[in-house]
């Protein structure tokens, strides 16, 4: 699994750009901007326009803003905020670092079923793991059981801030894991070298030399962390935390009421320190020099380890893996239980939570499949479309597509959510219902989400076709449609099918911009399902059931990206 972060080079095909837009070209254009102003510019700028306007008046004003800021819950939530995705960062490094370390530093037996191991969590809701963490962390879960018999102590994992932290940072680790296991790999091992060669070594040497030069991987897996659990919605709420930006933003919307501007002061707060948080990233890394001097020296040194290091390795390692991987089992676990409460392990098993899942939630699952289909091959066209453009193009302005449909990466879902409302539920259809009201714009909003994903993995592909096929085809009488249709497409399968496939598998669980947007239970996703279904214990078998169905269909189709990457490298190095 790859996590993309930037944008696409300006520099990119030169060669490429040799015609001016078609007729076709120009309408394709002004489809794309009519699409992104409807579904993600006019909602943002709604929300943004409403949290500076006096709510009777509509005057411009800046009293909603203070008094925000007056306000003890809010300024409380902000702060927590901040405390939980700083925490997170740092949880999750200590997380993420060893694992990186220990595969790219030594030679070292299972290295690929590790990464592996640690890319897990990432399949799963982080909301339906809170559950499951529950059970294993919580007041009376297995671990505090277990501590209570042996020492007569109790740890307060999951109580309050810490519980979401906790199920925050093994859920999203993996960001850093990723991209810092790619900077590691990509350092010349001649740098290590001569730092040996004036004599250090050991945790100077990674503290002064490996972990400088790693950074950008790092400071990328790290802000994609933050802001991911800046924004995050369900988790909170699930384990009865308020006191937080986005579940404040999100109670004061469904309980006051769309009229109320703290709501929307809330969407902006939550939208600026995300544009801030990737601001400060490449801030952070500009004006500094990470290059290495070759590529040719294979990446870091990698040294032998055994005896009492190994074993030291593995404990950290294994140590490390049963935390991150607790969920899973813990939901897989529930899934089978009769009854799990005050219990080292659940006291029966039983297969009936399935039964119910299939029974009574077989809507859920459809609507699922339907909905994210829908949203990757929107995602797919789109992101197809403007790859083209960007790259096989001489539009003015033509990078700004690119910037447009990628700054869906720092919009929070609640906040697009709450957006479509405002914007369009005074728009009726003919039969008087709103279209807010409609599964289409569920649809709409996944798409939009999970846009940047499609479009990362459209243009990677674009950028690996050469040009003189187009100009060959053209030199033999193909018009652009026809060229376009014939060979680039073609060409571009493993890329679409892989952008395809990640965007389906993100949008199966997301929750954050449903939520807000579910009008009918009749229309409600998955997770929406698997949400309502946690919030009573009498739910949570059945919950945990659909669950399991939820990371079946993200592993799945993780696997099938994986594999049809693997297969379009195989036929590009085969050709």
């Amino acid at each position: 699994m790859t996590v993309a972060t930037g944008f696409s080079s300006e520099k990119a095909a030169p060669a490429a750009r040799q015609a001016v837009a078609t007729p076709g070209q120009w309408l394709t254009i002004g489809a794309i901007v009519a699409f992104l102003a409807l579904f993600l510019l006019i909602p943002v700028a709604m929300v943004i326009l409403v949290a500076f306007q006096d709510p009777n008046s509509g005057a411009f004003t800046l009293v909603n803003f203070a008094d925000f800021a007056r306000n003890e819950m809010f300024l409380r939530s902000f702060a927590n905020s901040l405390y939980v995705s700083a925490m997170s960062v740092v949880w999750a490094t200590i997380f993420a670092l060893p694992l990186a370390y220990f595969t790219t530093r030594f030679e070292f037996r299972g290295a690929a079923i590790i990464q592996t191991l640690g890319v897990i969590p990432l399949i799963m809701p982080p909301f339906a793991g809170a559950v499951a963490m529950q059970l294993f962390f919580g007041r009376n879960g297995s671990v505090n059981l277990l501590l209570g018999d042996w020492f007569g102590i109790n740890i307060p994992f999951m109580e309050g801030l810490n519980g979401v932290i906790f199920v925050q940072s093994v859920h999203y680790f993996p960001f850093i894991l990723i991209n810092l296991t790619a900077s590691l790999r990509n350092i010349d091992r001649s740098m290590e070298e001569a730092a040996q060669n004036l004599g250090c070594s050991g945790g100077r040497l990674f503290r002064r030399i490996v972990f400088p030069l790693a950074m950008p991987g790092y400071v990328a897996g790290a802000s994609l962390v933050f802001i991911k659990v800046f924004d995050d919605l369900a988790t909170p709420l699930l384990l009865n935390v308020k006191d937080m930006l986005a579940p404040q933003a999100y109670l004061r919307i469904t309980s006051i009421g769309l009229k109320d501007p703290m709501g929307y002061v809330i969407s902006v707060v939550l939208i600026v320190f995300s544009v801030l948080s990737l601001f400060i990233a490449t801030s952070t890394m500009r004006n500094r020099d990470y290059a290495t001097v070759q590529r040719g020296g294979g990446g870091l040194a990698k040294r032998p380890i055994g005896g009492l290091d190994l074993v030291m390795a593995w404990g950290t390692i294994g140590l490390i893996l049963a935390l991150v991987l607790a969920p899973h089992l813990g939901l897989l676990l529930l899934s089978f239980s009769t009854v799990w409460s005050f219990s080292v392990l659940p006291d029966g098993y039983t297969t009936a939570h399935y039964t119910r899942v299939v029974l009574e939630s077989g809507q859920y699952i459809w609507n699922t499949l339907l909905y994210a289909t829908i949203a990757g091959f929107i995602g797919i066209i789109i992101g197809t479309a403007i790859s083209y453009i960007v790259l096989r193009t001489k539009v003015p302005g033509r990078q700004w597509l690119d910037y447009l449909a990628s700054a869906a990466l720092a919009v929070p879902g609640v906040v697009l959510g709450i957006g479509y409302l405002r914007a369009y539920y005074g728009v009726s259809l003919p039969s008087g219902q709103s279209v807010t009201s409609l599964w289409i714009i569920i649809v709409i909003a996944l798409a939009v989400r999970r846009l940047p994903y499609a479009l990362r993995a459209c243009m990677a592909a674009m950028q690996q076709i050469s040009v003189s096929l187009e100009e060959a085809a053209e030199n033999l009488g193909a018009n652009k449609a026809s060229t376009i249709r014939k060979i680039m497409v073609p060409l571009m399968t493993g890329g679409i099918l892989a952008g395809f496939v990640t965007s389906f598998a993100t949008a199966s669980v997301e929750l954050s911009a449903t939520m807000m947007l579910v009008q009918n239970t009749s229309d409600a996703p998955l997770a929406y399902g698997l949400y309502v279904f946690m919030q009573s214990p009498a739910g949570r078998g059945a919950g945990a059931a659909l669950g399991i169905i939820a990371v079946l269909i993200v592993g799945i189709s993780t696997y099938l990206s994986q594999l049809l990457a693997e297969r379009d490298r195989s036929t590009r190095a085969g050709s």
